[in-house]
């Protein structure tokens, strides 16, 4: 047994959640605050049977949007006009962990 921990972009939540339970994953969702991801984040944690995280992970690809984003140039005591220059940053759809699970009860 995996516990994986997706964190995706809350615009693309609804759609990998629907694809996700369509497929038989069951997960359970937590709102996340960081600075991962433009627009807010959440993070969902699937308990999976370790030869279908593979198959999850397809899901979540598919129904993910990498996105470019433009953000401002880093903060900085140095002078100069280029750190404050906006860029394109890509920004990935979502970021999983996988864990192993020693143990997993149903109560």
């Amino acid at each position: 047994m995996k516990l994986v921990i997706v964190i995706l972009s809350n615009k693309d939540l609804t759609q990998v959640l629907a694809a996700a339970s369509a497929e038989g994953f069951f997960s359970t969702k937590i709102s996340t605050a960081g600075q991962f991801l433009e627009g807010g984040h959440t993070t969902i944690l699937f308990g999976v049977e370790e030869e279908k995280v593979d198959l999850l992970f397809d899901v979540v690809e598919k129904n993910v949007t990498k996105r470019v984003v433009r953000k401002t140039g880093v903060e900085s005591t140095l002078e100069g006009s280029l750190l404050k220059k906006p860029v394109d940053v890509e920004e990935f759809g979502a970021v999983a962990f996988v864990v192993d699970v020693e143990q997993f009860k149903r109560l």
